[in-house]
């Protein structure tokens, strides 16, 4: 199969990627989405389980307790293991305030982890920011900053398992070519007429046979419009091809070298969050980088609704 433009290659394989993370949280930096995922223990019993029809996470879990959790229950430890679950094993206790690691401070015989899988090789960890409110107030970050071993996982809602995240690149990548100007944006970015034009064939038999090609679903879903082409899921306009290689335009003034980010980007459908895992086909799209800001985390609906408020408003106001 001939290879993809080097920018839209790369823009494909990022979507099975997670948001970026910094070294003052627990989680991982730009890492697939299999890996191995944090759930806070007050949302263990409700969400703790991986997508329906998966027996696992691809990569296991980690339940995160807080200190006040931990120290306060006399029981936690029979707790604990009726939800099997052992600090130190696959869960552990996360100090994120000053206040709870001052009060209940890590036991002597604790150290900190060394795997992201069990057993975990610790019991607990901390993320806590720095204050120049009192004295000795430095940051304090311990466990999972070793080179190897950044950040102790993803957040529960980031993730898909490995055979989803393949599929979802694969319905993406026909979402590309079903920009009504995508063979023309190819070659202009490295491809030749015939290659652009064979690839093209291959993905939507490829498509077709794993069932990632349902128009009409993908119709209602927002992906594409009447005539089969892409459109931003949010103002439904079509999307050139163009823009998944454009970088945006910048306010005069405020120019950045280095930007990175392009027209248009990844759209999540329905958003992200605890209870659904929504990486996953017929939930992804292509949509433009304004309207994903205007999205947020907030949902298509919920932003719809709110965008109608505000005209509302401005109508009266002109009347």
């Amino acid at each position: 199969m001939a290879k993809l433009p080097q920018l839209l290659q790369r823009k494909i394989y990022k979507t099975g990627q997670t948001r970026g993370a910094d070294d003052d949280v627990i989680y991982q930096n730009r890492v697939n989405r299999n890996s191995t995922v944090l759930i806070p223990l007050s949302l263990f019993t409700k969400y703790g389980n991986p997508p329906q029809g998966e027996e696992d996470f691809d990569n296991g879990s980690i339940v995160l307790l807080t200190p006040e959790e931990y120290f306060t229950d006399e029981d936690i430890t029979d707790k604990l293991e009726s939800m099997g679950l052992e600090i130190g094993v696959n869960a552990l206790v996360f100090y994120q305030k000053r206040v709870d690691w001052m009060q209940f401070p890590p036991l002597e015989s604790w150290q900190i982890p060394t795997s992201r899988t069990a057993p975990l090789g610790g019991e607990y960890v901390a993320r806590i920011a720095g204050t120049t409110a009192q004295e000795n107030g430095d940051p304090i970050r311990l466990g999972y900053t070793e080179t190897g071993l950044k950040g102790a996982g993803i957040r529960l809602y980031e993730y898909s398992s490995r055979e989803t995240i393949a599929l979802c690149r694969s319905q993406l990548e026909l979402l590309y070519w079903l920009c009504f100007d995508s063979l023309e944006a190819a070659e202009e970015f490295a491809m030749l007429k015939e290659e652009a034009e064979s690839r093209r064939e291959e993905c939507k038999k490829k498509a077709e046979s794993k069932e990632l090609s349902n128009y009409e679903l993908m119709k209602k879903q927002r992906m594409v419009n009447e005539e089969g082409f892409t459109i931003c899921p949010l103002c439904m306009e079509p999307l050139s091809a163009r823009g998944f290689y454009a970088r945006m335009a910048q306010a005069e003034g405020r120019e950045v070298h280095d930007l990175t980010v392009t027209e248009v980007n990844l759209f999540h459908i329905n958003e992200v969050k605890y209870g659904d895992y929504n990486h996953k086909p017929y939930n992804l799209g292509w949509g433009h980088h304004h309207c994903n800001v205007v999205v947020k985390d907030s949902g298509i609906e919920e932003t719809l609704d709110w965008m109608a408020e505000v005209l509302k408003r401005n109508k009266k106001l002109e009347e």
